[in-house]
């Protein structure tokens, strides 16, 4: 039987999030209903709140997510009531052509519940990322849910759902961080932290972290950078080949999305080295570079899709190393909040006051 819960819809473009009450379907074939526990405030809700993503509003916003499933619908195997899952974005199909050849990060076909949530006069929402957990209870394809060691809080553990899995994915996964190597991360946001965090995992020996508040800085080296550059003081070009004996950073993660800190990370690497473009740019930024420099310094240029993750194989992994002490997910969260603060949460997300804002129901 359909629920009533309470969620947080983006009604318009660039118009005041608000509280609705949102039906939600019992689940179908291939579905799980799941109770929420936290959802992070993500850079990204802000953009389908602004319409940067679709027009296809409203919105159910709310995508870095953790809970327990409530319940399931026909065929699902891998996850049953009582299970305290992370939700993802990126549900593998596991028969599209990058599944088959063994590579399912780039699943091709990713796929989310078929039902719609709605408003309770019939209005269909679409739910941010396929998630739309800015509610009590959420309906998402079986396939986003992924099982994670209970112990973990689940404030921390939902911002692996977005966020900092994209960062350390980033490190780790698409720019193949290796022991003794020299990594800079320009963006010192959520993302960017958690590519520091990734690249001190993998072993880094310097991690240089760029951005123009020293505030994030600040954090940054509390999350493991070595060195820190602000950039509106100091070209992060020249200081970072400085910090690199004069040769650039083996691997240069640009967490912004913007083409001025592309170039950046660009030059700033080293002969052979590897760009990885985890920022998200908008559709109307446009690159330009010598086609000559982008031959002649060799390497690679790869951008990096929620850090090339693949959920069952890493959110359990990155648990257990924060239940071991090894890495600390908590210290992503700065504020734990209601449904009701998240407009304000954006807010002070925009201004750079907070890491990550994490709704707690």
């Amino acid at each position: 039987m359909a629920q009533e819960v309470r969620g947080v819809i983006a009604p318009g473009k660039d118009e005041p999030v608000r509280i609705e009450t949102i039906v939600v379907p019992d689940p179908g074939p291939g579905e799980a209903v799941v109770k929420v526990q936290a959802c992070g405030v993500c850079h990204t809700d802000l953009h389908y709140k602004q319409g940067g993503i679709n027009d296809d509003f409203p919105f159910l916003l709310g995508h870095e997510a953790a809970g327990v499933v409530e319940s399931v619908g026909e065929g699902v195997t891998d996850v049953a009531p009582g299970d305290f899952v992370v939700l993802n974005w990126r549900a593998v199909c596991g028969t599209c052509r990058a599944c088959l050849r063994g590579r399912p990060w780039y699943c091709f076909d990713t796929h989310n519940a078929r039902q719609r949530m709605t408003l309770t006069d019939g209005t269909e929402l679409a739910p941010a990322l396929g998630i739309g957990a800015f509610a009590e209870k959420t309906l998402v394809a079986a396939g986003q849910c992924t099982k994670v060691d209970p112990a973990v809080s689940p404030a921390a553990a939902g911002l692996l759902g977005c966020g900092v899995m994209a960062g350390i994915g980033a490190a780790i996964n698409t720019g193949g961080v290796g022991r003794g190597d020299s990594v800079a991360v320009i963006g010192c946001g959520g993302v960017g932290d958690a590519a520091v965090v990734g690249s001190r995992l993998a072993g880094a020996a310097k991690i240089i972290a760029v951005d123009i508040d020293d505030r994030k800085l600040e954090t940054a080296r509390s999350m493991g950078a070595t060195h820190t550059v602000n950039s509106r003081q100091t070209d992060p070009v020249e200081a970072i080949r400085e910090l690199t004996g004069g040769f650039g950073a083996d691997v240069v993660i640009e967490a912004v999305g913007r083409p001025e800190t592309y170039q950046q990370a660009f030059y700033a690497r080293d002969l052979a080295g590897t760009v990885v473009l985890v920022g998200v740019p908008t559709p109307d930024m446009k690159l330009e570079l010598p086609l000559l420099d982008v031959f002649g310094r060799g390497g690679s240029l790869k951008s990096s899709w929620y850090g090339d993750c693949l959920p069952s194989r890493d959110f359990p992994m990155l648990v257990d190393l924060h239940l071991q002490g090894r890495i600390d997910l908590e210290a992503f969260v700065t504020e734990t909040i209601g449904l009701d603060e998240v407009e304000k949460a954006f807010e002070r997300m925009h201004r750079g006051d907070v890491l990550r804002s994490v709704v707690v129901l």
